[in-house]
């Protein structure tokens, strides 16, 4: 059985780590998306906003975690991967917070990460393509960033993973940086092959998938073995709000919203040994609080019958 994994925020709390931690082994997950970005909001991010949690030097952070890295390894629980602060540029935003991100909470963000003994940091990709004028410019300015940062992750034994992300004009959603499979797998190539090492992975986000329409199962095989991490999660097409899958449908016959078979054929089809987790943590305020531990093994449940489809392939179709 493949191992399961969820954001910690909403779960993990500052004042009791362990608590959350425990939490989360009960329900059935061995593993956890650890929620850096809680630490720096996106919202408070694009207002400039921004907090001073990044001005503490990587010791006061590593002794600010340490509680959450002992209190996960007590619960039994492993930190399989993290996401970064995002966005780590703001078009709009000043010369001197554009270089707090880059310079100051991209490179903790990775360092913290090995603190953990964590393998992957999810970032985000810069979204620039209509300031630029193609996705291509915009995919050397997410370079950049990531060349800064791979001599640190090659020391340190970190991936960056990028993910496919949407844009929103007016009310419509259109595709955002790394959505086209064929493009990304060529770029994790070459990035890595300059360093010698896997600097550089991807993370399937099925959320934003959904909103912009890419083919799951087409997507997850042309990326192969440069599938490092996932976040899975539902939404109604229209908006990202990250939710139980199976939650929404398209039709009165109830086809799901999101193209789940799809999705578990490709990760099917190139033998996907990773962990199965679920970027879910607005669920966990959608429910009453009493109700955070069966929402919970629910999620697990779920998590459950994709590793089995995964794994065990056409065999269990329909079985839960």
């Amino acid at each position: 059985m493949l191992e399961l994994g969820v954001q910690t925020k909403e779960i993990v709390r500052d004042e009791d780590p362990e608590q959350g931690f425990r939490l989360l082994r009960d329900a059935g997950f061995s593993c956890a998306d650890f929620s850096l970005n809680a630490y720096l909001l996106n919202l408070d991010i694009y207002d400039a906003h921004l907090n001073a949690f990044f001005d503490a030097d990587i010791e006061e952070l590593e002794r600010f975690f340490t509680p959450h890295k002992q209190g996960a390894a007590r619960a039994g629980v492993r930190i399989y991967q993290m996401h970064m602060p995002y966005p780590i540029f703001v078009p709009q935003g000043t010369d001197e917070a554009n270089a707090y991100l880059w310079q100051q909470v991209a490179p903790k963000s990775v360092r913290i990460c090995a603190f953990f003994g964590c393998r992957y940091l999810v970032m985000h990709g810069f979204k620039l393509a209509r300031e630029l004028g193609s996705e291509d410019a915009e995919w050397a300015q997410t370079e950049k960033l990531i060349h800064f940062l791979a001599p640190l992750a090659r020391e340190l034994g970190v991936t960056l993973c990028v993910e496919n992300l949407y844009s929103g004009l007016g009310r419509h959603m259109l595709e955002g940086p790394c959505c086209n499979a064929r493009k990304m797998a060529a770029r994790i190539d070459r990035i890595n092959a300059q360093y010698g090492a896997e600097v550089l992975g991807f993370c399937f986000d099925t959320g934003h998938a959904n909103l912009v329409g890419i083919d799951m199962e087409d997507f997850v095989m042309v990326l192969g073995s440069r599938l490092k991490v996932l976040h899975l999660h539902d939404n109604d097409g229209i908006a990202d709000l990250h939710q139980i899958p199976y939650t929404f449908t398209r039709t009165r016959e109830n086809t799901s919203s999101t193209d789940w078979p799809g999705l578990l054929r490709g990760l099917r089809a190139i033998h996907y040994d990773g962990v199965l987790n679920f970027e879910t943590a607005p669920v966990l305020t959608s429910f009453p609080a009493e109700m955070e531990e069966v929402v919970l093994r629910f999620l697990a449940r779920i998590g459950r019958y994709f590793s089995e489809q995964v794994t065990h392939g056409a065999e269990n179709d329909g079985a839960f």
